[in-house]
């Protein structure tokens, strides 16, 4: 759970720091066979039943961390092998990003409902009377559920004024709005990557940390320590309040102090992202599409590719604030490198298509970097202040709450046809996402703006974040109210937005 450290999340962490370690060391990539024996040490078991399977879990976290597969118990090899590909500063990633290391998995149930010994057999047992299978019968006193006839419709549980009847999950499954993950014929969850939209909300909610994402820390330090080629952060604003004790007018010395040239917002970005969609939607709807939907949460518009192709001619056509914020960049330095720091594991997979990988070259998490920063020995109490972050409107940086973009592109939308009114609807979560594209493709929601995130509550709570969702909403108030000016519509780069549109890098970079 985000905002809680606990072994899961400690032993992630230790991961991200000994490989950024490594990497800034200059130490032969061999050595990263050491890493599990330094993070599991001694001969005793401290997770798990055996020491051995918990340094094999480490080693397969190392390999994802270094942008590599993940072997099976079955599968025999070095940590470190054929790691040589992967130890350069380019980016190096080898699909599929959310993976699954078998021998970690619990084999949770999938689905099932059970009476606990809190059952009090009242004389009502409306478990019974509710059940519409007639699965529920009084066995010795108490309820007892046929799990034959069970159908988990989770009636029962709610009519128990006890509290005695529980409905058990598994965790991976239920927080996956795609319906992407069943059982293999172990009973391990399994990924069927056909659905996938790579959100991470299954890799958060797995309790045993099973499930791992492809990092590219090794890669962009090594980048970083190439001195002929400039490495710019661009920071996602969901960053706001992720590192206790990081004061927003620290986050360019924080991001220096890794190495890095400059550190730029990504909600400068998000600014010029409105200003198209706004111009969007006042173009197409409702004489060419009959509603619009927001473009900058890659999950949720593959979601809507997979699931509503239909309907996927409705998501803008407006490239990312990601993308444009790093576009920004290469105009002005064509041969730079750009990491994008975020809270996001899809925008990996966003940077890597064709279209979009020679603007953004690498792509790290919020957690991931608070590797880095361990690893370099970043004190955030003695950082000095940097120059402030003022070329982002403050509601450019809402983007990073739920609800935040369609605000936004309602406030441009005005400025450009003050006449105009746009209804909006919004939400959070696949699932949330799912049932307001089935009411939109019934016609529901004809010359709405939609706003979809996959994450509940938006980017701030988005798989690579750290910090407790209400912090993070805190933080980020916090963070607009610092802005220079209040909206999108006023960026500096407005003009430039055009000529971004149609800028390509030359090949040789």
């Amino acid at each position: 759970m985000r905002g809680i450290e606990s072994p899961k999340t400690r032993l992630r962490h230790e991961v991200f720091v000994e490989v950024a370690k490594m990497a800034y060391d200059g130490t032969d990539i061999r050595k990263m066979d050491e890493i599990p024996y330094k993070i599991i040490s001694g001969e005793d078991a401290q997770y798990r039943d055996n020491v051995f399977v918990e340094r094999a879990i480490i080693g397969e976290r190392v390999r994802a961390a270094m942008g590599m597969s993940i072997r099976s118990a079955a599968e025999y090899g070095a940590i470190t092998e054929n790691m040589e590909a992967s130890a350069i500063g380019e980016k190096y990633y080898e699909p599929p990003l959310i993976n699954i290391i078998k021998f970690a998995c619990n084999a949770c149930p999938e689905k099932k409902v059970t009476v606990s010994n809190m059952c009090q057999g009242c004389l009502e047992h409306p478990c019974m009377e509710v059940c519409p299978m007639h699965a529920i019968s009084m066995v010795q006193g108490r309820s007892y559920i046929d799990q034959e006839k069970c159908i988990k419709c989770g009636k029962c549980v709610d009519a128990c004024q006890y509290n005695a009847i529980v409905k058990q999950e598994r965790p991976c499954m239920k927080a996956c709005g795609m319906g992407a993950i069943h059982s293999d014929e172990k009973g391990r969850a399994e990924i069927d990557y056909m659905k996938c939209v790579s959100c991470g909300q299954c890799l958060v909610s797995c309790p045993f940390g099973a499930i791992v994402d492809k990092g590219q820390i090794y890669q962009v330090i090594t980048a970083i320590k190439d001195s002929s080629t400039p490495v710019y952060a661009i920071a996602a604003p969901a960053i706001a309040g992720q590192y206790k004790g990081l004061q927003n007018q620290q986050l360019k010395s924080a991001f220096k102090e890794l190495g890095f040239t400059d550190m730029k917002e990504v909600a400068v970005g998000a600014d010029l992202c409105t200003v198209e969609e706004a111009q969007d939607f006042i173009k197409e709807v409702p004489d060419k599409i009959p509603f619009m939907a927001t473009s900058c949460c890659p999950a949720w518009a593959m979601m809507a590719k997979k699931m509503f192709p239909e309907q996927a001619k409705c998501i803008s056509m407006a490239l990312t604030p990601m993308v444009l914020t790093a576009r920004l960049l290469k105009e002005k330095e064509p041969n730079c490198k750009i990491v994008f720091v975020g809270p996001c594991a899809a925008k990996k997979l966003e940077a890597s298509r064709r279209t979009i990988r020679s603007y953004v070259d690498f792509v790290l998490t919020f957690e991931e970097v608070a590797g880095m920063f361990e690893a370099r020995g970043v004190s955030f109490d003695f950082l000095p202040e940097s120059e402030p972050l003022t070329e982002a409107s403050a509601d450019g940086r809402g983007f990073a709450a739920a609800g935040g973009v369609a605000a936004a592109v309602v406030k441009a939308a005005k400025r450009i046809r003050p006449d105009l009114e746009i209804k909006t609807m919004s939400a959070d979560g696949l699932q949330n996402c799912r049932q307001m594209l089935q009411l939109a493709k019934a016609g529901k929601y004809n010359g709405y703006l939609l706003e979809g995130m996959a994450c509940p509550g938006g980017c701030i709570s988005g798989a690579g974040t750290i910090a407790a969702l209400k912090n993070s909403q805190a933080a980020l108030k916090n963070m607009q109210n610092e802005a220079a000016f209040e909206e999108c519509y006023d960026t500096k780069y407005r003009d430039q937005l055009g000529a971004l549109e149609n800028f390509n890098i030359p090949d040789e970079y």
